[in-house]
């Protein structure tokens, strides 16, 4: 993205915290392990705000200040530790290039910092994993306050700099859809693929590998560490393992997405890999996916976020009694969560810098937040019959062949003034689509 957007989200901030100044932290360097660097992945904040990746670095902002607005801490060229570690764009390039008011070296942090914050009213920052940062802010902020009484200036307060983004980082702008949009698509073609290439005999680690081949061919990698879980794997709704050799007669769960630019996806398809589901596990299939596609419609503007999951509980519930799976009245049965035996996650979650995208989901008066044009939610009810299910209290045993069953659909779902936009639509999920 071109740098004039970071510099509008920056602005929109700078709006918000009027006479306060706020920090923004880069995500800790790249983990090290036994010797062996791990990658490093920005922090999604900092990355909104500046488009800049890499690690030890502190955004400020402080509309407040006569001289500089936007300021940014990096770490300087060091021709030595470049050649270990890799390019570094240094002080005078970052000015250039990131379109900020000035920029130091990130070992003067303690050293200016105070610059900034003496004559904010409030400090906006989320106290993260970064101990020295935490320190130095702490320590600025508290010296600060000791003194106000005599200066009459410095922040009374210390708000999270992470709520300031919430609602900015929950409506995408076209330049975000554009980015997700192209991971999605590359996530279609790699669950289409997963379609072809899965049979009897097969390795789910194979079916992983050559998803996030294409992850990779495309640019991208994975977004989430992926699941392709066979048989009764697919009931451990975070099955990673995926080292199981695929049987005729089972269900394959793929929930896999491609991250594109610091973009997400998040797509769940459920098939049977020797091409034809069992009565059991068709009607289960067609009672989530009848969950899914309800709920989907539920995702409306001005809809309280939690009416989707609302319709797809109550969807699943009522089959469920219908099936003589659970038993007693519908209401009662959600009110006293006996359904959770089966469907025991939300509906689903925002979507985009993050794969469990930034921002609450209630108002302080415990009312839901309501949807808004721009949101991207994954809709991606399920039902999970455990091998060794047991019933809860008042609820039947169930015959051997409901057992080991594990079904979840899930579509990335963009909310829009006329309605939801399906934009996973090209991974099929219709019976007469996947089944041969």
């Amino acid at each position: 993205m071109i740098q004039t957007v970071y510099a509008q989200r920056r602005q929109a901030v700078m709006a918000v915290i009027g006479q306060g100044t706020a920090v923004f932290a880069s995500a800790p360097t790249s983990l090290m392990h036994h010797d062996v660097d791990h990658v490093f992945r920005q922090d999604s904040d900092f990355y909104y705000l500046t488009g800049f990746d890499e690690p030890g670095a502190v955004l400020v902002l402080a509309p407040h200040h006569e001289e500089h607005q936007v300021i940014l801490f990096v770490r300087p060229k060091d021709k030595d530790k470049e050649t270990w570690s890799g390019r570094r764009l240094g002080v005078d390039a970052a000015k250039e290039q990131l379109g900020v008011d000035t920029v130091f070296p990130i070992q003067e942090l303690n050293e200016q910092l105070l610059n900034y914050l003496k004559l904010a009213d409030r400090l906006y920052y989320h106290l993260g994993h970064d101990q020295a940062l935490n320190e130095i802010l702490l320590k600025h902020w508290q010296r600060l306050l000791a003194t106000y009484a005599k200066r009459g200036t410095g922040p009374v307060a210390i708000e999270d700099a992470h709520l300031l983004l919430q609602s900015l980082r929950r409506i995408k702008q076209p330049e975000e859809l554009t980015l997700m949009r192209e991971a999605i698509a590359i996530s279609v073609k790699a669950h289409n693929h997963a379609r072809a290439i899965a049979r009897p005999g097969r390795y789910e680690y194979e079916v992983q590998a050559e998803m996030e081949h294409l992850f990779r061919l495309a640019g991208g990698s994975p977004a989430y560490p992926s699941i392709v879980a066979s048989g009764d794997n697919a009931c451990i709704l975070h099955y990673i393992e995926n080292q199981r050799q695929m049987q005729a007669g089972d269900l394959l769960l793929i929930d896999a997405g491609c991250c594109y630019r610091y973009y997400n996806a998040d797509i769940t398809r459920t098939f049977p890999v020797d091409g034809q589901f069992t009565t059991e596990q068709r009607i289960l299939y067609e009672l989530v996916l009848d969950a899914q596609l309800k709920a989907i419609a539920a995702v409306q503007p001005d809809s309280p976020f939690n009416s989707f999951h609302d319709v797809a509980t109550r969807t699943i519930t009522a089959g469920l009694v219908d099936l003589g799976l659970l038993v007693g009245d519908v209401n009662t049965l959600i009110e006293e969560k006996k359904h959770k035996a089966f469907f025991m996650h939300g509906t689903g979650h925002f979507l985009g810098l993050d794969v469990h995208d930034s921002g609450t989901l209630r108002n302080p008066d415990k009312t839901w937040q309501p949807f808004r044009p721009g949101n991207v939610v994954t809709v991606e009810p399920g039902i999970y019959i455990s091998p060794d299910y047991e019933p809860v209290e008042g609820q039947p045993q169930l015959p051997e062949r409901w057992k080991g069953i594990g079904i979840r659909i899930e579509d990335d779902v963009l909310v829009t003034a006329k309605g939801p936009e399906v934009l996973t639509a090209g991974v099929p999920k219709a019976l007469k689509d996947i089944e041969y």
